[in-house]
């Protein structure tokens, strides 16, 4: 029989129960449910004596009861509630005779005004459906599913527990609390489970930063094997530890025992829904796996009343329960003796005296509490219709009979009490009651007794105690459910196409800083980024110091030849009159000396800190000492390779070899110099700071230059004129090389030149070599320098150290010679070279002479 016999009352509640598991292959029901079943059940009917024994309650009012078994299987509830409507179907009986020809008395079926139940989301989904149709109001102790707060197709169902999107806002908010950002999903095939799972997403889409790696779902009937694949589906994306599990008892104790076989113990860390809650029957003989999972359950209490009702059942005052025998052999592990059945030899006989939570453990069911406050909520809403429509009446009256459903669907919509557990309970405009959580957290170590422990709430926002909380091994460290790590200071995230929570950490290269967690943006042209380049700095400033090892080197050559100079100058000064001080030519030795100490002097400005008359001077006398020597050098060349060609055509000597002469030709020539005050005038000197000259790949080694605004083209063109003088002054002295040295300063110019060329020619190499160095500045300061110093040395040393050394150590030799004709000289000269060229055929006249014979051995 699918229900009770009639338990009798003035108003009959319907009752829906999973007193049984589902059934195997072709069977509709299986194993009895002590829990979920009898428990709640048995809820129902002490809530049902508690109702009609209360005199302020119902007063003259009894409630009966029909009570039926879904088998924890939606179709055969449905079949089975179709009972609940057969009042309401009116019958075709008039092709109905009896034998006596007279029309049969039909027993009209009793009316159910109410349903109480059911428990699955699924069951209650399709029982739903057709109460609707008949307007039976329904209350559900247990359903969860968000589409049931659907008003529109389910205008008639009400529930007294929070529905899954409450849950699913919880468990997002545990979730976030912990720091995960990427968690798997995993969900019982059925109402329940996927619009549990899908609230998640949808919930978790919209507060963001929380990502779903992959999303599973188990089958009805799983196949052998499908939970390993599960479990093996879940590593692939191993970051993602934490798994958001809405599934059924069964279904959570296959996954733990997968993972268990899988030797993954410790690995996943589960956040289980209320139908995994605070129960044992899901982790017995797992506990290890289950360590650390959190779990959630609607806020509730243990009902005192209750179990003292339940344990004082036995068979002999419980017989309106037809299903309490199975229960109690199934509880005490015993057989009942039945008429025409064979008692199993390996059970014991079953004697009555047994006793609940005596000689079996015993712990209420968690939602007893909620099944009590159903029924309580359908005997406030008829209370408060009776109060209404039949105002001092006793017992019920003729506008409550029939009970209309719509109109008891409103009362029952605006109840407001405190339930059995002291809290209020009420519904929205859905049916919906409010969401109230306990989150529970199953431990292991550092406690007495493994089990629950209640480490926080929520109702509407989420109190969680971080400090209760404990992992595999006693661990207070919360595990990482991540993607990805968080980036270093200095590196930018690259997200992962698709998926927001994963990206790959690229560090800022180069010259570039952290401008925010997602962009590098390269630092302003005079800075550079911090060590953990999340800002900028300033670049240092650095300039040529006098105590680098690029500046001792010029400085000590530059203090050398200025005292050379000097001590030249000073020796020239006291010996004017002397004739070695006026056959080289006073007036022009004093300019070509003065330009030699301006070259020494440049040494001074190039180091020195750069600065607006510095970088003046560097202009003006960088080009100028050297046109002032090379200039001077140029006429004295010129006037000798003068003198002694026309000394070859006649006997008068060449225009302008005077000393006058000599100082206006050397004037004019070093005049074209300043041309550089015109580039005065166009770009006034200034200093600058090159940032890009020191900007290695490493921005530690990078530094701003302080110099002059002189590039080193600017500085070339400066330099130009003096080169070409250098170069014309060459070519005179290769001219001139033929003139016999007893008469001029032919050789000792030539042999300056070419020393100068030479020095000029590895200058130019190893100053543009360099462009692209660090040390540029310094290389190419360095170079110049030593290269001007060096021409200005040769000059000073070949054409004047020796006129000094005969002036000091060889005074006897610096006496007036016989003065002679300019035609004697020209044509001593001239019998000079012919004499030289002859001696030049002679030697090598012998020395053929010498080779013929070895050719004829």
């Amino acid at each position: 029989e699918p229900f009770f016999r009639r338990i009798p009352g003035d108003i009959t509640l319907g009752g829906l129960f999973p007193i049984h598991a589902r059934g195997p292959h072709g069977l509709p029901c299986g194993e009895i449910k002590k829990e979920k079943g009898i428990h709640r059940m048995e809820a129902m009917l002490y809530a049902l004596d508690q109702i009609n024994s209360d005199p302020e309650l119902l007063p003259n009012i009894t409630l009966g009861a029909r009570i039926l078994d879904t088998c924890s299987r939606d179709t055969y509830a449905l079949e089975q509630s179709l009972t609940f409507v057969q009042a309401l179907i009116q019958k075709d009986t008039s092709d109905i005779r009896c034998s006596n020809g007279e029309p049969p008395i039909i027993r009209k079926p009793e009316r159910v005004i109410g349903v109480i139940g059911a428990s699955a989301s699924s069951v209650s989904i399709m029982v739903a459906n057709v109460l609707r149709l008949f307007e039976i109001p329904q209350i559900s102790y247990a359903s969860t599913a968000p589409e049931l707060s659907d008003n529109n197709r389910y205008d008639f169902f009400s529930r007294v527990v929070p529905p899954d999107s409450y849950q699913a806002q919880a468990m997002v908010d545990i979730v976030k609390a912990m720091g995960w950002n990427y968690v798997s999903t995993l969900a019982s095939e059925g109402s329940y489970g996927e619009s549990g799972v899908d609230s998640f997403q949808q919930i978790s889409r919209e507060a963001g930063g929380l990502c779903i790696a992959q999303s599973l779902k188990i089958p009805r009937e799983p196949k052998p094997g499908e939970f390993d694949k599960i479990i093996k589906r879940l590593m692939e994306t191993s970051n993602a530890r934490g798994v958001i599990i809405f599934a059924n008892e069964d279904d959570i104790k296959r996954v733990l025992e997968a993972a268990k076989r899988a030797n993954l113990t410790g690995h996943f860390l589960f956040v289980g829904s209320d139908s995994w809650g605070a129960k044992s029957s899901p982790i017995l003989d797992q506990e290890d796996v289950a360590e650390g999972a959190v779990t959630i359950l609607p806020k509730r209490a243990s009902i005192e009343g209750f179990d003292q009702y339940f344990t004082s059942r036995s068979l002999e005052n419980n017989r309106r329960n037809i299903w309490f025998a199975e229960f109690w052999e199934d509880d005490f592990r015993c057989k009942l003796t039945r008429p025409g059945i064979k008692i199993d030899s390996e059970k014991k006989k079953c004697t009555g005296e047994e006793r609940i939570n005596r000689d079996t453990a015993y712990e209420q069911e968690g939602k007893v509490q909620f099944v009590i406050d159903a029924v309580y909520a359908m005997a406030h809403a008829l209370h408060s219709m009776h109060l209404d429509l039949c105002p001092g009446a006793m017992g019920v009256c003729d506008k409550m009979d029939p009970v209309e459903g719509r109109l008891l669907l409103n009362y029952i919509r605006s109840v407001n009490f405190n339930g059995s557990a002291g809290t209020g309970v009420l519904f929205n405009e859905n049916g919906d009651a409010p969401g109230r959580y306990d989150i529970f957290q199953y431990q292991m170590s550092n406690t007495t007794i493994p089990g629950y422990r209640v480490i926080g709430q929520w109702t509407n926002n989420l109190r969680l105690n971080m400090e209760e909380m404990q992992w595999s091994g006693g661990d207070r460290q919360i595990p990482d459910s991540v993607c990805s790590f968080p980036c270093n200071p200095g590196e930018r995230k690259k997200m992962v196409k698709g998926v927001p929570c994963c990206w790959h950490c690229e560090l800022c290269d180069g010259y570039q800083y952290q401008q925010d967690e997602m962009t590098c943006e390269t630092c302003p042209f005079n800075m550079r980024p911090t060590p953990n380049r999340t800002s900028c700095r300033s670049t240092p400033i650095i300039k040529l110091e006098w105590h680098s090892p690029w500046a001792i080197i010029p400085v000590f050559l530059a203090i050398l030849g200025i005292l050379a100079t000097s001590f030249v100058v000073i020796t020239f000064i006291r010996f004017n009159d002397t004739p070695i001080v006026r056959a080289s030519g006073r007036e022009l030795s004093y300019v070509l000396l003065t330009g030699i100490f301006l070259i020494y002097l440049i040494t001074f400005l190039m180091i020195a800190e750069p600065g607006a008359v510095v970088c003046a001077f560097r202009r003006l006398l960088l080009g100028l000492g050297m046109a002032i020597t090379y200039s001077a050098m140029l006429t004295k060349t010129n006037r000798i390779y003068r003198i002694f060609e026309q000394g070859k055509k006649s006997v008068s000597p060449p225009k302008f070899i005077s000393p006058t002469s000599q100082l206006a030709i050397t004037f004019i020539l070093m005049s074209v110099q300043v041309r550089v005050f015109v580039w005065f005038a166009v770009i006034p000197p200034h200093t600058i700071i090159d940032y890009e000259e020191q900007r290695p790949p490493n921005p530690e080694m990078a530094r701003g230059v302080l110099k002059c605004d002189m590039s080193d083209l600017s500085l070339i063109c400066c330099l130009s004129y003096s080169i070409v003088l250098m170069v014309t002054c060459t070519v005179y002295a290769v001219k001139s090389r033929g003139v016999p040295e007893t008469f001029n300063e032919a050789k000792p110019i030539g042999f300056t030149m070419y020393t100068t060329c030479i020095v000029w020619l590895a200058f130019v190499p190893i100053f543009f070599g360099t462009a692209q160095s660090t040390e540029k500045m310094f290389i190419q300061t360095t170079t110049l320098t030593v290269s001007m110093s060096l021409s200005a040395s040769v000059s000073l040393g070949m054409l004047y150290i020796p006129k000094v050394y005969v002036i000091i150590f060889h005074p006897e030799q610096n006496v007036q010679k016989r003065k002679r004709s300019f035609k004697a000289v020209v044509q001593a000269a001239t019998m000079s070279t012919r004499l030289s060229q002859k001696s030049n055929d002679k030697q090598n006249g012998e020395t053929q002479n010498k080779i013929e014979p070895d050719r004829t051995q």
